[in-house]
């Protein structure tokens, strides 16, 4: 018998229970006016599904006279919480029907509430599913991530696309106003493609900015006028790599604020400054800079694009990215269609190509390289350059098995009657929206099963240099 139905029985027997009348202990008031709600609910079942109530009900233990206990949640909208309260009870949220901007709201909400998986779920729906929405409304994620401490994977998300399009944050009409957390998060990145120039002055605009009673040019700053501009960038000033400046710019952009820097740092920088041969001083690396690769894609992001570039490349991870490859997408299946036929007319004669495949109901990403052309005369693609890939969490780049030719007679399987297919008996094969993987002609088994799987989304692009 399947588990899984007495499960759902168990989820409708509590969402059961919220909706009864009778045997309510708590009442919960959500909202401001004029716009408020009250919710009936039961202490025991808040107690153990969220730490934030368990906290308030265990200040308010229900009084012997049999007086209900009450909750105020003021900063919560009433339609969020009964989206949340059922979750509470039945473990279940159903996000296709709501909007991005809904969601957000209810990981806010959820945030607040202490309810750690439901934030770690919500998370990575959005950036799965809506980085492409999310990066439109960029300062509303940023603000939203970098305000609240347990939203990590959405500030993770902002600082690294930051970090390889920081015009998005430092051209930003609002830029004054992006938290402290944020900057130095940037500042800090190995990744960020600024020249440390750029960073300096984006730093000292921000610094400013936080003090708009200061004078336009620091002649005219008193002693008091750098203690406050010193003390709004003590925390951004050590992650700036003053030794990767020219000694111009050392001159005219960092001497005139030298103030704000603490004494050794200063006589360091001087030392260094003056004399540019002595190396030995200089501390700070150089950053990687990274040019972003645009890719529209359901179901991969510009980093999972960037390594399979390094892969085309035959880098390792760590090494920096030599080509950027523009990903020019031919084939989508939930827009043209999963058949042989689409991929065929879509894809003969194309070489150079990637294909992507999203595993249903998991996290698990599937893909392949082909560098020669597609055909469909039912022979096999030779090359030594093809690989195929998987990667059981589409979030931890870690997680990746890279599996490359063996026997390059049987690279590629040229047949009419399937999608894209590596190697002679399927160590990546596609039929339909099915398809397997075995251990054949490539040097590493991809998935730990060979059973039949299914795909929810699978996707080829062409890579141009």
């Amino acid at each position: 018998m399947n588990n899984n139905k007495f499960l759902t029985k168990l989820s409708q027997n509590l969402l059961d229970i919220l909706n009864d009348e009778e045997y309510y202990d708590v009442t919960i008031e959500v909202g401001n006016d004029p716009y408020i709600k009250i919710f009936r609910a039961h202490m025991v079942i808040l107690h153990y599904r969220s730490t934030y109530l368990r906290r308030i009900l265990s200040t308010n233990k229900k009084k012997n006279d049999g007086t209900l206990i009450h909750i105020k949640l003021p900063n919560i909208l009433p339609e969020i919480f009964q989206i949340i309260l059922r979750y509470i009870y039945s473990g279940k949220i159903s996000l296709e029907k709501y909007d991005t901007s809904d969601i957000i709201k209810i990981l806010v909400a959820g945030s607040k509430l202490g309810l750690q998986e439901l934030i770690t779920y919500l998370q990575f729906f959005l950036i799965e599913t809506k980085a492409n929405w999310m990066e439109q409304n960029f300062d509303l994620i940023c603000k939203t991530s970098f305000e609240n401490d347990y939203l990590l994977e959405l500030r993770k998300f902002c600082t690294d696309l930051t970090s390889k399009e920081p015009d998005k944050i430092f051209k930003s009409l609002n830029f004054s106003s992006i938290s402290e957390k944020l900057l130095v998060s940037l500042i800090q990145s190995d990744n960020l493609k600024m020249n440390q120039i750029q960073v300096w002055e984006g730093v000292l605009r921000w610094g400013l900015s936080q003090n708009p009673g200061l004078p336009s040019d620091p002649i005219n700053f008193s002693k008091e006028d750098f203690n406050a501009l010193k003390n709004s960038l003590q925390r951004c000033v050590p992650h700036i790599r003053f030794y990767d400046l020219t000694s111009k710019e050392f001159s005219d952009k960092v001497l005139p604020y030298r103030k704000v820097l603490p004494k050794e740092l200063y006589k360091k920088l001087l030392k260094y400054f003056l004399n540019p041969d002595n190396q030995s001083i200089k501390t700070s690396k150089p950053r990687i800079t990274i040019k972003k690769i645009n890719i529209d894609s359901k179901i991969i992001t510009f980093q999972h694009a960037e390594l399979i570039s390094k892969w085309i490349d035959r880098l390792e991870n760590s090494d920096e990215t030599k080509n950027i490859y523009n990903f020019q997408l031919l084939v989508r299946g939930t827009r043209d269609g999963f058949t042989a036929n689409k991929f065929h007319e879509t894809c003969d004669n194309q070489s150079h190509t990637v294909t992507i495949i999203k595993v249903k109901n998991s996290k698990e990403i599937l893909g392949g390289y082909n560098p020669i052309e597609w055909k469909s005369d039912k022979s096999y693609g030779i090359t030594k350059e093809s690989f195929i890939f998987s990667i059981k969490n589409s979030h931890n780049f870690e997680s990746y098995i890279l599996s490359r030719i063996e026997n390059e007679e049987c690279a590629i399987l040229n047949n009419n009657a399937f999608g894209p297919s590596f190697g002679a008996y399927g160590d990546l094969k596609i039929h339909g929206t099915s398809g397997k993987c075995v251990k054949w002609d490539y040097k590493k088994k991809i998935r730990e099963i060979t059973d039949i799987f299914f795909m929810e989304e699978y996707e080829v692009f062409q890579i141009i240099r």
